[in-house]
This record gives C-alpha cells, sequence and structure tokens, in this order.
C-alpha cells in the first residue's frame, strides 16, 4: 500500500467527519432486541428495550457485597454495551423528603423570576421551561436538612459509583417543563455533546468513545410524569455508535429520532440513568396543567482534572502585551501565537457559572482561549481584554 493512501486510511480511522455517518448503521444498532435472560435482576423489561428496576428489591439485594456487585456490574454492562438506560422505579421511596424538594425547588425558581433572571437551556428555546442552574448548591444553601435528607438516598450513590467508581461529584439542574413546552432537540450530552460539529471533528475518535465514560447522566421525576407531559424521549442502544456526536446535527437523523423514539412515562419517585451519549431529548408537554419536573443530575468522574491548579486568567492577563507586541512585529507565526494561548488560557467553557453564563443562543459560553485569540485579532487595548477577562473570570465563580 502506498504511503499516501495510508496516511488516508490513517486519517479516517482516527478523525470522524460528516461522512462518516450513516443511517443504516443506526437503524442496525437501534433494532437490537433484549430479554430478561440478559438483565435478570430487572423487573421487566417492555417494548422500548429499557430494563426496569424495582428498588425495593434491590435494596434487599445490595445488602450483602455479592448483592451488591451483580447489581452495579448489571448496570455497568446495561449502560456500556446494552440499551444504554436504566429505570429505577421508587428509586426515592421518601416521597415525604421528595416533596419538600419540590417545594424548595418552586421557592428557587419563584426567586429567580422575582429577580428577573432568564435561564436558558442548551437544547431548546429560552422559556419554553423553567430551569434552576447549579441546583445542588442553591438547595444546600438554602434548606441544607432538606438537602441532606434528599441526597443521603442509596440508588444515587449506587448507580454513580457503578459507572464512575468512588469520589465521583454530582451537579443539579432542575428543569421544569411547563404545559405547551416543545420537545428538544436530540441531543447527545455532556463533554462532547456540547461542542458544535466542528470542535467535534477536531477531537480524534477514540476521545469520542472516552467521553461517555466520565460522566452518568440522571433524572429525578418530582411529579408523575404521564407521556402526554412529555417525559423523554430515548433511542436506545445509540450510545454505541461511533460518530454518534455529528449524527446528532443531521437533518436526517433527527427525522429518523423523531419517528422512532421510544418515551417511558414515570411516576414521581422514580430515577432515569443512561449513558452521556445515548441519543435523548426531552419531550413535548401536551398537557393541560402538569408542571413536568425533573432534577437532572449530572454526575462527573473524579478523574476529569488537571494535576496542578494554576491561575490561567492572571497568565493570559500577562500574556497579552506580549503576545500583542509580537503578533504586530511578526515576531511569532499565528499558528505560533495559537500555541501560546493553548499552553496558557482554559480552552474549555466549564465548569462555569450558567446564571451568569447561560447557554443563550449556543451549547456553550466563550473560553478563555476563544476570548483571547478575538482580542488579538480585534487588536484590543490592554484594559479591554483585561475587563473582559474579569468578567469572564466572575462568570466561573459562584
Amino acid at each position: 500500500m502506498k504511503a499516501d493512501n495510508l496516511s488516508v486510511l490513517r486519517a479516517s480511522r482516527n478523525w470522524y467527519a460528516p461522512d462518516h455517518v450513516v443511517l443504516d448503521e443506526l437503524e442496525a444498532l437501534s433494532q437490537r432486541r433484549i430479554s430478561l435472560r440478559d438483565y435478570p435482576l430487572a423487573a421487566g423489561i417492555g417494548a422500548e428495550q429499557v430494563p426496569i428496576y424495582d428498588c425495593a428489591v434491590l435494596r434487599e439485594l445490595v445488602k450483602t457485597p455479592e448483592g451488591r456487585q451483580s447489581v452495579t456490574a448489571e448496570w455497568i454492562e446495561v449502560l456500556k454495551d446494552g440499551p444504554g438506560i436504566v429505570v429505577l422505579r421508587q428509586a426515592f421511596d421518601d416521597l415525604t423528603t421528595l416533596d419538600h424538594v419540590t417545594i424548595q425547588f418552586e421557592k428557587l425558581i419563584g426567586n429567580q423570576k422575582r429577580n428577573g433572571m432568564e435561564s436558558g437551556d442548551h437544547f431548546a428555546k429560552a422559556g419554553a421551561n423553567d430551569r434552576v442552574w447549579n441546583a445542588l448548591e442553591k438547595l444546600c444553601l438554602f434548606d441544607p436538612e432538606g438537602f441532606a435528607r434528599y441526597y443521603a438516598n442509596d440508588m444515587l450513590a449506587l448507580v454513580s459509583e457503578a459507572w464512575l467508581g468512588p469520589a465521583y461529584q454530582i451537579t443539579s439542574q432542575v428543569n421544569v417543563v411547563n404545559p405547551g413546552g416543545e420537545a428538544q432537540t436530540v441531543h447527545r450530552d455532556y463533554h462532547l455533546g456540547f461542542q458544535s460539529p466542528e470542535q467535534v471533528s477536531r477531537y480524534p475518535v477514540h476521545v469520542h468513545a472516552l467521553s461517555p465514560f466520565l460522566t452518568l447522566q440522571g433524572a429525578v421525576a418530582h411529579c408523575d410524569m404521564p407521556l402526554e407531559s412529555g417525559p423523554t424521549l430515548y433511542m436506545p442502544f445509540t450510545q454505541l455508535y461511533g460518530p454518534g456526536y455529528l449524527a446528532t446535527q443531521s437533518p436526517a437523523i433527527r427525522a429518523w429520532f423523531t419517528e422512532h423514539h421510544v418515551q417511558l412515562p414515570l411516576h414521581k419517585g422514580d430515577a432515569v440513568f443512561f449513558n452521556p451519549a445515548l441519543f435523548h431529548a426531552a419531550g413535548s408537554n401536551r398537557s393541560q396543567a402538569i408542571r413536568r419536573m425533573a432534577n437532572l443530575l449530572q454526575i462527573s468522574s473524579a478523574f476529569g482534572r488537571a494535576m496542578e491548579s494554576m491561575d490561567r486568567a492572571r497568565m493570559a492577563q500577562t500574556l497579552y502585551p506580549v503576545l500583542a507586541k509580537l503578533r504586530a512585529s511578526r515576531g511569532l507565526s499565528d499558528d505560533g501565537i495559537g500555541h501560546v494561548i493553548a499552553a496558557s488560557a482554559e480552552g474549555y467553557a466549564f465548569p462555569t457559572n450558567l446564571d451568569r453564563d447561560p447557554p443563550i443562543g449556543g451549547l456553550a459560553p466563550q473560553s478563555q482561549q476563544a476570548l483571547f485569540t478575538q482580542a488579538l485579532q480585534e487588536d484590543w487595548d490592554e484594559a479591554r481584554f483585561s475587563s473582559a477577562l474579569s468578567e469572564r473570570v466572575r462568570c466561573t465563580m459562584t
């Protein structure tokens, strides 16, 4: 084989492009079928091909180390190689605490509205729902005892450790889809699911495979969610599709998802946990009076951290006049300047304070690196860059 042909093949194997997306391959994945022989601890598997677990049964089973391991091992295989989603019936069996926290969430929403705060959404129109960003910290500070009783939940801890191991970290966003609220666009979730197609294409294939193992997505039903209220739409097995982060941008794939998705009604206290690479979208609330409230949980691996902490904003501010001078004198090429920015400034927009920095008009706010590049290209003076950088830092702080 000629060297140039080998290079082309290697590039095709190691980076996804839009032409890698093939609807027939997704259709074949979605037609897989499972049974209780595959997941014998499940209470049932309906036509939706999603294992449903009775948490009252599981609570007895996990009292022994062997039982706990059998449950977590089964969940790992469902999330990794199976349908990609588990439904936990009565995961929150203390409905008194659940109702209490629901009231607290409503108070937080009311406070936001009185303060004139707009809460945008990554994948739905602003105003279609009521959103509380960083609900974890807000609930903790607003009602620490309610927080303690709520997050003492055993099933939440069990499924988090099953997928991520110990030392996981939880974040939470409350989402209330009001009557008339329209469905979200099909998507995958954090991390690569929040990137544009152009950004996604820059990450090699193995990073696409790694990203889903860094987070676990979940939702706790804070009210009954019949189908007309628009519980989340899913496409089982799609977490297995390699170029899926690009596939969700395809009009043909979106139309296919809209026609063939599955949807699961939930009862108050139920929880759903799924692989973040699973194709999904919140449904349309066609009810007359149900304000569909879910506590959306995003649980992160302990390993998504750098080894050292540093003040990258201070580094960027110090470097700005130096790079501006080198750019003007052509002492460094544009590529070289880009390399310096990559080595110094934050390249990722998260974590951020989504109250101050909501994802309105895009999936993610501007990163330090993007701000740095923009300022140099537009010849900002040092004071203007410093002010904008300080505002970006403020947005990332709680």
